[in-house]
């Protein structure tokens, strides 16, 4: 039997009024009750940093972006440059660029307020369905359908969707349209989340304990953790290329910028090879900054990026040039401000390893 909306989103909300997780971006549900709304601003910005990125993951970058930038104006007045320097590790970048291009919009053409509708949300850059459909649920109380990747699996599982991923996309959203309550839509939505990240989780979902396990058609079934149903993974492509940590006699790195299009476009690197998704660069000191240097090979490092692994073999040596307009010397106190992807501070990491290895010997 198809469990009924009006029972699911009951049951949910009464869960969900008991057991909401603390989250520093939430308002919950006793102070929902006491009249206190949600700030837009801290629900687009959690809802971006969540992107394909984990809560524990996520929790210190926002405390430290709301404490430096608290509103969107305050966003808006900050340099693309320092966005990405506390975003650096949090990876999927072009979320931080997008992030100043939103906020530039939202104070020049809404007078720093986040439109209330899905609808006019999507024309902000940076803010696809997901995110529009969140921020208009929680923030606006507009019921419309949330779908991340908890939801996906609770409402796959409810339904008993045999449809693999990602064709099952379409039907989970609208079963989740069926579902979404005209009151509340903004907490089932987030009651929906916080259902599929403690209970109904991928691995050994505690079914005993979830408020929908009566009309769960997965359970009925006799095994929930087959859904969703997923299409076989493809073989994720390698890719190579080189990594130079060039110091100088102060112990400062050559960075350098890479360009403004095109995967890590902005972040803060040191020289490498031609390296992308789609072709090899040279692995060898063929390229490197400095040729006449001594180049030691320190080994390699691996990066899994969504679509591709990246194997970046490292070379290190000491020497002095003079930077050019795209490149600076980075003293060893100011590495850790630098806008490093965790690519870069692996290779760095290696380098250090490295040396710290011939130092012992």
């Amino acid at each position: 039997m198809i469990p009924a909306p009006e029972s699911v989103s009951a049951r949910l909300l009464a869960w969900y009024d008991r057991h909401a997780r603390e989250l520093l971006w939430r308002t919950g549900p006793a102070e929902r009750a006491r009249g206190i709304r949600p700030d837009p601003y801290r629900v687009w910005l959690s809802e971006v940093m969540l992107q394909q990125t984990t809560v524990a993951a996520v929790k210190d970058y926002f405390a430290k972006f709301t404490a430096k930038w608290p509103d969107v104006a305050a966003l808006a007045a900050a340099s693309e440059e320092d966005i990405l320097k506390a975003w650096a590790g949090l990876g999927y970048y072009s979320r931080a660029r997008n992030l100043k291009k939103c906020a530039d919009a939202v104070v020049a053409e809404h007078g720093g307020n986040f439109p209330g509708t899905a609808n006019a949300l999507r024309a902000l850059p940076g803010i696809g369905d997901y995110t529009a459909a969140a921020i208009a649920a929680i923030a606006f109380d507009e019921p419309a359908a949330v779908v991340d990747g908890n939801v996906e699996r609770v409402v796959a599982r409810l339904f008993a969707i045999d449809t693999p991923l990602p064709a099952a996309k379409k039907p989970i959203r609208e079963r989740t349209g069926t579902l979404t309550p005209q009151d509340r839509p903004g907490d089932f939505a987030q009651a929906m989340m916080d259902l599929g990240a403690t209970v109904c989780t991928p691995k050994r979902p505690a079914c005993i304990t979830c408020p929908l396990r009566d009309g769960c058609l997965a359970l009925k079934a006799g095994d929930p953790e087959r859904f969703p149903v997923r299409a076989p993974k493809r073989a994720r492509p390698v890719r190579r290329g080189a990594a130079y940590v060039l110091t100088n006699d102060d112990g400062a790195v050559l960075l350098e910028r890479r360009g403004p299009d095109g995967l890590l476009a902005g972040m803060t690197q040191v020289p490498t090879t031609g390296w992308n998704a789609r072709a090899d660069g040279a692995t060898d000191t063929s390229e490197a900054p400095l040729p006449q240097a001594h180049w030691t090979d320190c080994g390699a490092i691996s990066h899994v990026f969504t679509h591709f692994e990246l194997r970046l073999s490292v070379f290190r040596a000491e020497g002095e040039l003079e930077p050019d307009a795209h490149q600076w010397w980075s003293e060893p106190d100011a590495i850790a401000g630098e806008a490093l992807p965790t690519v870069m501070k692996k290779v760095l990491v290696r380098a250090l390893q490295h040396e710290s290895g011939n130092e012992r010997g």
